[in-house]
């Protein structure tokens, strides 16, 4: 990372850690942050990519001395509100911090005025820097108390990317299954926005470019977007799979059947119930759940013995016949081991 991104970042923050943290600590805190906000634990939210990436390239600069070194130079230079002042005590950096950030030997001593060219560490005579030209770079005009902000400098900066933007949208069932295409009005003006296929209520998803817009030339902030799913009639969901309850009568349960389960794409698939299939089951039909752009589900299918509410005549001795035939107890097991 170059240091000019360096000025706009506070890895610390990043992290969560102290500015004096040590490796252990820095080491801790990003193992426990690159866990939560892993990809793989946070499917399709661009968020969570997001801040993942920013974790690591935190860790990247503190876990190197080197480079936190250099890191913390620059932010105590720039972000860290150092002043051109006379040093000593109350005044704040003095003269030679600054010229100490860059690799010299400090000392008030050794700051030389000049007005020639070249580079700023090559100013007038005997390797010394040029006071002029450093404070250049940093958008002064020269002097101590440039720009009318007395003996203040800061960094210069580009164009001000535009801010993020929160925005919240509901979803039917099928929609966030399949994904699709939405428009919302941001701030006046029409957004249109991709869903992507297997949202999940509650889910929060980054669209970049389309948050508020930035200075002339500077790229547009992104929009938060939390996305609320309605419920379905027929299906629920577990992850990636879909669920459904699939009703089958008592004679289908015991002697065993074909029959047809509905799809959420309005086809029909035919299933298998065994002989003796009790109510509860679970059938799973492979990749006939929801498909996102990594991993498709499936759909599972709960038997659920249906138990008439009201029986004809025939019906009846039928059912009499079948409970006289039967000499099993099957609550046996469960006074048994209530017992021990």
């Amino acid at each position: 990372m170059a240091s000019q991104d360096w000025l706009d970042r506070d890895f610390y923050d990043v992290l969560g850690v102290a500015k004096d943290a040590d490796d252990s600590e820095i080491k801790k805190a990003y193992r426990k942050l690159a866990k939560q906000y892993h990809p793989d634990r946070n499917e399709g939210d661009d968020a969570a990519e997001q801040k993942f990436k920013d974790i690591g390239e935190a860790h990247a600069v503190l876990s190197d001395p080197e480079q936190r070194r250099e890191y913390d130079a620059i932010r105590s230079m720039t972000g860290g509100g150092a002043r051109f002042t006379a040093g000593g005590p109350g005044g704040g950096a003095g003269f030679e911090d600054i010229f100490s950030a860059f690799g010299g030997g400090g000392g008030g001593s050794r700051v030389r005025y000049s007005t020639g060219g070249g580079s700023p560490f090559a100013g007038g005579g005997a390797g010394e820097p040029d006071l002029e030209d450093i404070l250049s770079m940093f958008g002064g005009g020269g002097r101590p108390g440039f720009g009318g902000q007395g003996a203040g400098f800061r960094a210069p900066r580009g164009p001000v990317k535009g801010q993020d933007l929160t925005a919240r949208t509901e979803l039917s069932f099928r929609d966030a299954v399949e994904g699709r295409t939405i428009s919302l009005s941001v701030n006046g003006e029409k957004v249109n926005a991709r869903i992507p296929a297997g949202v999940k209520d509650g889910q929060k998803i980054r669209l970049r470019g389309k948050g508020a817009h930035g200075d002339p030339g500077a790229e547009r902030g992104d929009l938060i977007l939390t996305v609320a799913v309605g419920k379905h009639a027929v299906y629920g969901r577990d992850g990636n799979n879909l669920t459904i309850d699939l009703p089958v009568t008592f004679a289908e349960a015991a002697l065993g059947a074909t029959v047809s389960v509905p799809t959420l794409d309005g086809t029909q698939v035919k299933v298998k119930i065994a002989p003796g299939t009790p109510s509860g089951r679970v059938l799973r039909l492979k990749g006939r759940g929801i498909a996102t752009k990594t991993t498709t589900g499936d759909l599972l299918v709960k038997v659920q013995v249906v138990v008439p509410s009201e029986l004809s005549d025939a019906e009846r001795e039928a059912v009499e016949v079948l409970r006289d035939a039967r000499t099993d107890d099957p609550r046996a097991a469960l006074v048994a081991d209530a017992s021990a």
